[in-house]
Order: C-alpha cells, then sequence, then structure tokens
C-alpha cells in the first residue's frame, strides 16, 4: 500500500484523536458508570437514556448540535471565548469533545455491566475490613472489573477511529488539524482517487478485524479463566 504524506498525516491524527479520547472517556466514563451501576435513583433510566442516545442517534444530528452549543453564538461558544479560548468547532480539541460525546456510550456501559457483576459481597468484606472508598474502588472494584475496563477501552478507541459524520460537522476538512482517516477516504473518493481510498479504507477494515478479533479473543479467555477457577 502506497500511502501520501496526507494519508500518512491523517492516521496520525486519528490515532492521537482516538488516544486523547480513550483517556479522557475513561477518566470521566468511570464514575459514570459507577453511579449507573451503583444507584437506586429514578434519574438512573433518564441518564442512561442519554448516555446510550449516541447508539441510535445519527451521527450529523449530535454533530449538528454540538456545532450550535460550540459556535460563536453558543453557550458553550461564549464561555470559551470570554474565556480567551476561542471556539472549539474546527479545531482537535473540538473534535475530542464531540468524539468524547459520540463514543460514551462504548466505554461506560460495558464498565457499568462489569461493576454491576462485581455485586455488594466483595465491597462488604472490604468495608469490614476497614478500606476506604477509594481503597475498595482501586484494591477490590479496579481488579475485579478489569475485563469491563479493557473492552471499553478497546472499544472507545475502535469507534473513534471509525467516526465520520460527527466529525465532519464539528471538524470539517483541515489538513493536519481535523482530517482523520475516514474524511481522508472521502476526499479521495471526492477527487475519483480510488486506489489510495482502496489503500486507506482496505487498511481500516483491517484494522476493524484485528481489534474485534482481539477483542473476542480477549474475552474468550476470561471465560476460560473464570471456568476454571470457578471449578
Amino acid at each position: 500500500m502506497n500511502f501520501s504524506n496526507a494519508d500518512i498525516a491523517a492516521i496520525w491524527l486519528t490515532l492521537q484523536l482516538a488516544t486523547t479520547v480513550t483517556v479522557v472517556l475513561l477518566i470521566i466514563g468511570t464514575p459514570i458508570a459507577w453511579w449507573l451501576a451503583r444507584t437506586q435513583s429514578w434519574l438512573k433510566g433518564p441518564v442512561s437514556a442519554l448516555v446510550a442516545m449516541p447508539l441510535v442517534l445519527p451521527p450529523t444530528v449530535l454533530g449538528f448540535y454540538l456545532l450550535l452549543a460550540m459556535g460563536p453564538n453558543g453557550a458553550v461558544g461564549q464561555l470559551t471565548q470570554s474565556l480567551g479560548l476561542g471556539t472549539l468547532p474546527f479545531t482537535f480539541s473540538g473534535l475530542v469533545i464531540a468524539s468524547v460525546f459520540y463514543s460514551m456510550p462504548f466505554v461506560v456501559q460495558p464498565i457499568q455491566n462489569a461493576i454491576e457483576a462485581l455485586g455488594n459481597r466483595p465491597l462488604e468484606v472490604a468495608a469490614t475490613l476497614r478500606a476506604g472508598p477509594w481503597d475498595r474502588f482501586f484494591t477490590v472494584v479496579l481488579p475485579m472489573a478489569k475485563p469491563g475496563f479493557i473492552t471499553a477501552a478497546i472499544l472507545g478507541f475502535a469507534h473513534t477511529v471509525g467516526e465520520f459524520g460527527v466529525v465532519l460537522m464539528i471538524g470539517g476538512n483541515i489538513p493536519g488539524e481535523t482530517r482523520v482517516v475516514s474524511v481522508q477516504i472521502y476526499d479521495h473518493v471526492e477527487a475519483l482517487e480510488y486506489g489510495q481510498a482502496h489503500s486507506l479504507a482496505l487498511s481500516m477494515m483491517a484494522f476493524s478485524f484485528f481489534v474485534l478479533l482481539a477483542l473476542y479473543g480477549f474475552r474468550r479467555t476470561q471465560g476460560t479463566s473464570h471456568m476454571k477457577y470457578g471449578a
């Protein structure tokens, strides 16, 4: 495969975006997942629905409203301008924020499911041993729910790599700034450069396949380990 300099720049920018978004989502998604897994509040349903909305919402719809919110006349845009940060649309920071919203269910839901699967017993035992909340999280929840966190990181990263609609709405098509792989493929097709589009698209297909293969292999390994220890 022969990648042009523009292709390589788009690949590098995509990897930077996916890595940044995954780290941010693990940081902010973990407390959301914890709350959803542990709360009995009536707000659990509405919050769960909001988190899961990107699964069914067209990306252009989400991108459109984020564009309005972060634009010069939007609430977020006015805040960032008052702080001297300018506006976020058509910047890498804007892409990160939009991607965090769009990939959130792919990170929150696996972590939530892993925490729910633990039940209350391990935390109650840790509490009887005088472990504080942070201690219980890092020494009990995190090790026992590790498969859920790994799955969340893999899915969040892979989903961000494959974004198009939200990225195009918020980031546009600025070389070296917002032009990611999916947009670069679109540009090649528009220019009738099918050979270069094929090379990038094939690399994306290979990436997706191996990510899913690794994920299913990891889940199978974890299932086998649980069966061994359970026996």
